[in-house]
């Protein structure tokens, strides 16, 4: 832990910090090396030194002289005043300000008012838009696969410009399995209704019996009451992102990446709506059978989804151990790192205080 530089010591530890210095004095160390390393000057210490056993940071107990710039009690009053003036009563002060400089007058700059108006209270939203609500990150965590699914749509382009298929897809946020799929001409909750059912049924699964979350952004088709209603029934819990933040759900986003830069994917365009459902079909066997997934140490989502790593890791660490053992001259270290996070996260949280744990 470093002291000093700005932060607030207090004597306690300012004491503890000379008799560390010191001791390592006392020892051979030189003062400015001691110094440095706890992260205080020596001009720091030296004052420390003269103050004895009554140091203490005098910082938060300075009386310090008032600014020579700040505004009067008879101007904070006068802005109030001005502000509550009929004329000026459903203004913001970037249209009063200058509005008075037009009649030859200054109180104060915007930022004042503003800084003012916030004093008494009377900085409110105004007009009949809502006042805008800070949403929090919404974080998942998932130790095994059907805990916390995630699901979106995504355009497939059509037999010419400007026609599109809707691709519905969810997928599992432990094993990135992709659980559920279906395509149709438009988006409706209706039919992602249809699509979490099946997907429950694919998977064998009774949310009632075990808790899962379904993440997914703010369109209409996640919103709407079918699928609530659907969710409801099953036990499903609805989880969404923040509006307009496409990172709250990156997996997923990551995943329609993946799809549309497939080599074989189809640039030009699907003919008919059947097509395109035969070519996910393929690739959605291939991705779930075959796909070495970078995020999964390099194995499929279907053997994760079937709890199959520990055995294929296992088997890739004795392999290494062996070849390691074979020609121990070609390692500098340790062998690679086959060890899988036995938790995923979706939004991990953050020291940060704006970020709210949901699950």
């Amino acid at each position: 832990m470093e002291f000093g530089r700005g932060r607030l010591t207090s004597s306690s530890d300012r004491i503890k910090v000379i008799e560390v210095i010191d001791e390592a004095i006392a020892s051979g160390a030189r003062q400015f090396k001691a110094c440095e390393v706890v992260g205080i000057s020596e001009r720091t210490l030296q004052r420390w030194r003269k103050d004895g056993a009554e140091t203490r940071d005098k910082r938060p107990e300075a009386v310090r002289p008032v600014p020579a710039n700040k505004l009067t009690e008879s101007e904070k009053t006068k802005i109030i005043k001005t502000m509550n003036q009929e004329k000026y009563q459903n203004l913001p002060p970037s249209q009063v300000v200058p509005r008075l400089a037009d009649e030859g007058t200054y109180i104060a700059s915007e930022s004042s008012f503003y800084r003012v108006l916030r004093e008494h209270k009377q900085n409110n939203h105004r007009g009949k838009s809502k006042a805008p609500v800070k949403r929090y990150v919404t974080t998942h965590s998932a130790t095994g696969p059907n805990q916390v699914w995630m699901w979106d749509i995504t355009w497939l382009p059509g037999p010419v410009k400007g026609i599109y298929y809707y691709l519905y897809l969810i997928i599992d946020l432990f094993s990135r399995k992709i659980i559920g799929w279906e395509i149709w001409e438009y988006e409706s909750s209706e039919k992602a209704s249809e699509l979490v059912r099946k997907a429950c049924l694919s998977e064998q699964l009774s949310p009632l019996l075990q808790p899962l979350v379904l993440h997914s952004d703010n369109g209409s088709p996640m919103k709407g009451s079918s699928l609530l209603t659907t969710l409801y029934e099953l036990g499903i819990v609805p989880s969404n992102s923040r509006p307009r933040v496409s990172n709250d759900n990156a997996f997923i986003e990551s995943f329609f990446k993946t799809v549309k830069y497939m080599p074989m994917f189809p640039y030009n365009g699907f003919n008919t709506i059947s097509d395109a459902r035969t070519w996910v079909l393929q690739f959605s066997n291939y991705y779930n059978r075959e796909h070495r997934h970078s995020s999964l140490k390099f194995i499929t989502p279907n053997e994760r989804h079937n709890g199959l790593s520990k055995v294929i890791m296992d088997n890739r660490k004795a392999v290494y151990e062996a070849a390691k053992l074979k020609n121990p001259n070609r390692w500098s270290g340790s062998i690679r790192n086959w060890d899988l996070n036995d938790t995923v996260y979706l939004n991990p949280e953050k020291d940060d205080k704006s970020i709210a744990k949901i699950s």
